[in-house]
């Protein structure tokens, strides 16, 4: 038996040992991460579906017993509940279509063009979300009202559009930095024009990335209420009249808004989850 034989047979043990603590601290940090993430779910769906007793009751069981869907029935017939929940999909809606259709572009044209101020540029679009938007409140009620878009869905849309669109810009431009610019050259070649070559060959390519941005934009417009709750009086969205009503409500009433707040949220990334795979080379069905 060589020395080479020897050395080999005697790290193998250590090689194997290597990798798995690193498999186990992987899936240790996989398990950290979807407690850290469901736990609070599972704890708002108890005092939700619960009523008080849900609510109050320490320690919390691992299988919760009295679950009733009366009380969040009950908050859904609340007045208003209903009609909020729809102004804040409409918005999102509308932050959603705007963010990749104006973000998407603009990402584009950074990661493959190259003209004057380009890097002052980036920075520009960053520079827009320094501003606290407690100080542009006031002017921007002023101009909703000028232009009629005060205490619209369609206002706050275009001011949630305004929060995700630099970071749509941003991130977009990664995505279509991924994409080989050879991949357009060659369809250049083939025959297709430059908007042919973006829908048939980097479009496919840059989907999942481009669904992430419109995941990422979702939530901005989902989650935001200062905005929502000083541009509207009568269409507020969801998360700004709980603002208003809830203050006074029930505890388990409350857990119940907030379940109403993170379920839209988890099933439209479930929709598109196959996509949000597809960035990390995992395939989902």
């Amino acid at each position: 038996m060589t020395t080479d034989t020897i050395s080999t047979a005697a790290d193998t043990p250590k090689a194997a040992g290597f990798v798995s603590s690193r498999r186990w601290l992987l899936w240790s940090g996989i398990a950290a991460l979807c407690a850290w993430v469901l736990v609070p779910i599972y704890l708002v769906a108890l005092g939700a579906l619960g009523g008080r007793q849900g609510v109050y009751i320490w320690p919390k069981t691992g299988l919760p017993t009295g679950i009733s869907l009366e009380p969040f029935i009950l908050f859904l017939k609340t007045e208003g509940v209903v009609q909020s929940f729809l102004n804040s999909l409409g918005a999102a809606g509308i932050t959603v279509a705007l963010s990749i259709l104006l973000g998407a572009p603009a990402g584009y044209a950074l990661a493959r063009y190259d003209f004057r101020g380009k890097d002052s540029y980036r920075l520009l679009v960053l520079l827009t979300r320094a501003f606290p938007l407690a100080i542009l409140a006031l002017p921007l009620t002023v101009s909703f009202i000028r232009l009629g878009l005060y205490d619209t869905i369609v206002g706050v849309g275009l001011i949630h559009t305004v929060l995700a669109l630099p970071f749509a810009a941003l991130v977009t431009q990664g995505i279509f930095l991924g994409v080989p610019k050879e991949l357009e050259e060659a369809a250049w070649v083939f025959g297709c024009t430059r908007i042919q070559a973006f829908f048939k060959v980097v479009a496919p390519l840059a989907l999942p990335g481009i669904v992430a941005t419109a995941v990422f934009a979702f939530v901005i417009s989902w989650n935001e209420v200062f905005a929502a709750s000083v541009l509207t009086v009568r269409n507020r969205t969801l998360t700004a009249y709980l603002l208003t009503v809830l203050s006074e409500s029930p505890m388990h009433y409350r857990f119940a808004g907030g379940l109403m707040l993170i379920l839209p949220s988890v099933v439209f990334i479930f929709a598109v989850r196959r996509y949000l795979f597809a960035i990390w080379g995992i395939s989902s069905k």
